[in-house]
This record gives structure tokens, sequence and C-alpha cells, in this order.
């Protein structure tokens, strides 16, 4: 029993003996590659620093900074690992944690694809120059002012304040229009006007009541007026003129008052705006005894 003990006991010293060699040997990679791992350490601070300042002054969405600092941050460490693995000669242990890196990022990758997708698109639609915070655009069915360019969203703000919250990789993937890239904007409005009218004095009163109305539109020429069908209360028309808006509020804010004004000068002239209307026409050439209409009427 005393010899197992002791022949335990030298196995154990040898074995404290050969890592303390192992350990003096390697003592010169081992203090480099510390040394490695702190400069590493140290360089990725100030490398994350200069790259979220250099992404700011492009990228108004600090959580897009923020995601490229951090990404910044864990690449320079994990040079710095791998260097420090490699001045230790521990090759083996590399090779593990690279084929353990490997699996790991491929079983994130299928199990967050969605998220994965949409983050790459709110990276992707903040580098767009023709997307930014304070547009008003339309995708998707809604219409609205950006405020915000998330990793995983992208939110507007419609004209009745409400936010609307969609998906990154739907935007990019539907058709969207931005009215902030283009100061022009064309306003078209439909109307109508009774049959007994005089045609070409109602152009030429809408037109002068346009001009007049908007400030933008300099000339009677400027506005673009068009009878467009024979209706079933009304011959009408539609009107069209540019305003310089970068805004689809603007546009209904000229709308609302042209539509005032027209109203106005159409009521001043005696000029009727017909509402739908339906006539029933009772002649129809039958005669109806009345005496045998009413007795059917008290046996009913």
């Amino acid at each position: 029993m005393k010899e197992d003990l002791q022949s335990s006991f030298d196995i154990l010293l040898n074995k404290l003996s050969d890592w303390g060699s192992a350990f003096v040997e390697n003592l010169p990679n081992i203090v480099l590659a510390v040394a490695v791992l702190l400069a590493a350490y140290f360089l990725a601070r100030y490398t994350s620093k200069g790259v979220s300042k250099l992404v700011a002054k492009r990228v108004p969405q600090k959580s897009i900074t923020n995601l490229i600092s951090n990404l910044t941050t864990v690449v320079v460490v994990l040079f710095g690992l791998f260097l420090a693995l490699s001045i230790l000669d521990l090759n083996d242990a590399l090779m593990s944690l690279l084929t353990g890196a490997g699996v790991a990022g491929l079983v994130v990758g299928l199990a967050l694809q969605g998220a994965l997708s949409n983050t790459i698109s709110g990276v992707v639609l903040s580098f767009r120059k023709n997307i930014r915070i304070g547009d008003w655009i339309e995708t998707n069915g809604f219409a609205g002012e950006v405020v915000k360019i998330n990793l995983n969203n992208f939110i507007i703000k419609e004209a009745d304040n409400n936010k609307v919250i969609i998906p990154n990789k739907t935007i990019l993937e539907n058709p969207l229009k931005n009215f902030t890239l283009t100061n022009k904007m064309r306003v078209v409005l439909g109307c109508g006007v009774g049959y007994e009218s005089d045609l070409d004095f109602v152009e030429n009163l809408t037109k002068k009541t346009v001009k007049e109305a908007i400030d933008q539109v300099k000339s009677m020429d400027d506005v673009e007026f068009y009878f467009e069908e024979f209706g079933g209360s009304s011959i009408n028309f539609i009107i069209r003129f540019y305003i310089t808006s970068e805004s689809a509020i603007e546009k209904l804010r000229a709308k609302n008052t042209v539509i005032k004004a027209l109203k106005k000068a159409f009521d001043k002239e005696g000029i009727n705006i017909p509402f739908p209307i339906r006539t029933l026409e009772f002649n129809t050439g039958l005669k109806v005894n009345s005496k045998e209409f009413a007795e059917a009427l008290s046996t009913n």
C-alpha cells in the first residue's frame, strides 16, 4: 500500500517537474503571447473609436455605428487571440477553435436566418444615399416620414402621426417611392360642372383661380386643364399643376387650398357643381283603371 502511494506521489512530482520545466522553457513565448493579447485589446479599443467616428460621419443611425464598431473590436481581438495561440505553438487548439467557431456560426446562421437577413438589410439601407432619415417615402402600402433605420426594422411616421414598423428585408425587396429626392411634385385634382355651363369660361376661371390660390403657380399656362368625359350628372375635368415641395403633406395642403378656392369662385359665378342624381320616368304609356287599381289594393 505504501509502495503504491509512494509510486503515485513520484509520478505526480515528475509531472509537476515536467510542467515546471515546460513553463520555464516556454516562458518567453508565454510572455510574448500575453503581450500580443494586451496589444490586441488596446488596439481594438482605439480602432473601434476611430471606426465609430468615421462611420458616424456617413451613417446617422447610432445602432449601425455601434454594430460596426463592435464588429471591428471582435475582429481585432480574435486576430490577437489566434496570433497568441500560434506563438504558443497550440496549432491543434487553434484548429479546434476555428472548427468549433465555424460549426457554431453555421448553426446560429440557420436558426436566425430571418433576423440576420433584416440586420444585413439594415446595414445596406443605412449606407444608401437615396434613403435618409427625414425623407418622405411610400412603400409596401404605407407613406410617411422616415424617422429611424434600426438593425432589424424601418420606422416611418404617417401623416396621421401613427408610426409604421417595417422589416428591413421587406424594404429592399419591394419598390420604394421617395418624394424627397425631387423638389417638384405634381398635384392632380378632378371636378365636374353642370351641362348648362359655358365650358370655355369654366376653363379660364379654373386656371385663374388656381394661379391666384397657389403662389408657386406663376401663370395660367402652368395649369393643365382637360375635360375628360360626359358624366352621369356633370361634365368632368381634371387640372394638373406643379408645386415645389419635398413632403407629400404639401400636396394635400395644395389640394385643400384649390378645392376651397374653386368652390368660392364657382359659387360667385353661379356655376353648378352637380352631385349624382337619378331621374325616374313614370310616363310609360300604360292605361290604368284607378277603380280597378284601388280594388286590387283593398283585396291585398
